[in-house]
């Protein structure tokens, strides 16, 4: 999620309450943010709702989930699961336009840059990705295209449905903990709201219910890969910039879907 400007909000998007009086526009909010599938009816409302949308960003990961799992399923008979967990890194970071993996660059340049932290949130708005934020991308990607390649079977397949749907959890509790960094407008300013807390009450409600009906045994080391990922990267976030950047949300979304991959290989090898 870049953290550069944005359209403005209305007044009338005060987030969970929004939600609860326009469900169906607050979804197609974080839908159209979230992915690149061209879905336009009722667009031009999307200002309204951006912030009562972050409600919806565990379902959006949980739909990118499923539809990355149902691609993969009839190529488990012509490819190997090491190829496979390329072909699911792409989709499920394609669909989204590469959004995260743009604020991981970005978050990776800010964070481990020895600047002050008005410094470090200005390389962080620079379009331009240095050493550090490539560095970080790189890391990431080879650690889920190691664990995902680890797996097989139903233990690759719990691991592609569950990682999308961990990373935008995170993204909702990360906002709950830590205020907006920047003092002017933003593009992650547009999703903060009065209702953050509650909000990411619902989302993590929802994620635990979703874990436990798919497969209960997975439900602890989920969960524990989301909160402790949110926890550690949330402390850092505050000590070097005073609070989150959209450029942030979207890399705890990404180091998230990693210790979430991670997770389940610890599963996988206990078996």
């Amino acid at each position: 999620m870049k953290g550069d400007a944005g359209p403005k909000r209305s007044p009338e998007d005060n987030g969970f309450s929004t939600f609860l009086s326009h469900p169906l526009s607050s979804f197609l909010a974080a839908f159209r943010f979230l992915t690149l599938v061209p879905v336009s009816w009722k667009s031009s409302d999307d200002g309204r709702f951006f912030a009562a949308s972050v409600i919806c960003f565990p379902c959006i990961g949980l739909l990118i989930g499923l539809v990355t799992s149902a691609l993969l399923f009839p190529l488990t008979e012509l490819l190997p699961f090491q190829v496979l967990a390329v072909v699911a890194m792409v989709l499920q970071a394609g669909i989204s336009g590469f959004l995260h993996l743009d604020g991981l660059a970005d978050s990776g340049d800010g964070l481990l840059s020895s600047r002050p932290r008005s410094r470090a949130l200005e390389i962080m708005r620079d379009s331009h990705t240095g050493a550090m934020g490539m560095i970080s991308v790189v890391f990431v990607l080879l650690g889920k295209y190691a664990a995902l390649s680890a797996l097989d079977g139903t233990y690759f397949f719990m691991a592609v449905f569950f990682m999308p749907l961990a990373g935008r959890t995170a993204i909702v509790l990360s906002m709950a903990v830590l205020p907006y960094a920047r003092s002017g407008r933003g593009l992650g300013r547009l999703f903060y709201s009065e209702d953050c807390r509650k909000t990411a009450v619902a989302a993590f409600l929802f994620c635990t219910l979703i874990t436990g009906i798919i497969s209960f045994s997975y439900t602890l080391h989920i969960i524990s890969a989301i909160l402790l990922t949110v926890a550690g990267f949330s402390l850092w976030c505050l000590k070097k910039l005073g609070g989150a950047t959209g450029d942030t949300l979207g890399a705890v979304c990404e180091l998230t879907e990693l210790t979430t991959a991670v997770s389940i290989v610890l599963i996988f090898q206990a078996h």
